[in-house]
């Protein structure tokens, strides 16, 4: 459920203020920076990867020489956008906002900085950048950690070209018998037991899991990307549900 002006917000299973859990959220990203990527390979045996491909493949990136401008929120680390590029043309650009400092300065490390990929910091809910100047707008687990994602919808449609594309890569229901029952176990205790081992917090990886279930299914996401504003609004379910991508347009 989302947070308004009188409610709180979930931080996990936990019930916060609304003001207070970007905080909250910050923290944890700041402890969690360096090791993202290695506990997204060990949380999901390296299928995160898989998805990742999958998001850009739905993407298609033009291969010319035209101009396009990507935005990906939430991206710290550059994967999505270093994807991007990678199957891109010479005509593309990326620019990575993140909330983030920490995420973004493990990005910036990895993937680089210059004339087609830059890094800016910024709140997912208040897009820092002029009205329609995207083509297309990404965010890879990133949405369930937002207080608001009505706002964050609402800014994806604001910051969109007529005819850009919205594509969202989240955690999401799992609807396949017996997967789900198996997820639910494995998530709930494992990944912890991962963090606490790994990046020696298991809090953090606790309140990502619990995340997780805070988060709409698929068609009650879909729902509410139509209400942002977007049309042809589709998603595909990936290893049965445990994450599904979201695609829309702004036409």
């Amino acid at each position: 459920m989302n947070a308004t002006k009188d409610e709180n917000a979930s931080f996990g299973f936990a019930p916060v203020a609304a003001e207070a859990k970007q905080g909250l959220v910050n923290e944890v990203f700041a402890r969690v920076a360096r090791r993202y990527d290695l506990m997204n390979d060990l949380m999901s045996g390296g299928l995160h990867r898989l998805w990742k491909d999958d998001l850009i493949g739905w993407l298609a990136p033009p291969k010319g020489r035209a101009p396009f401008a990507l935005l990906d929120v939430a991206g710290g680390t550059g994967d999505i956008a270093s994807r991007f590029l990678g199957a891109s043309g010479d005509g593309v650009r990326a620019v990575i906002c993140d909330i983030s400092a920490e995420m973004l300065t493990v990005g910036r490390e990895r993937a680089g900085e210059g004339e087609r990929l830059t890094f800016v910091q910024g709140n997912a809910e208040a897009l820092p950048f002029p009205d329609k100047c995207f083509d297309a707008y990404t965010i890879a687990f990133g949405m369930r950690n937002l207080t608001h994602i009505e706002k964050a919808l609402a800014e994806a449609f604001r910051v969109l070209k007529p005819g850009g594309r919205f594509l969202c890569l989240e955690f999401s229901a799992v609807e396949t018998p017996i997967l789900d029952t198996l997820y639910d176990a494995y998530s709930m205790n494992a990944i912890p037991a991962l963090g606490a081992l790994v990046a020696g917090d298991a809090a953090s990886y606790r309140y990502l899991v619990e995340s997780i279930r805070r988060f709409p299914d698929q068609k009650s996401f879909m729902g509410m990307i139509e209400t942002a504003g977007f049309e042809r609004v589709r998603y595909r379910n990936l290893t049965g549900g445990i994450a599904a991508i979201h695609s829309a347009w702004r036409l």
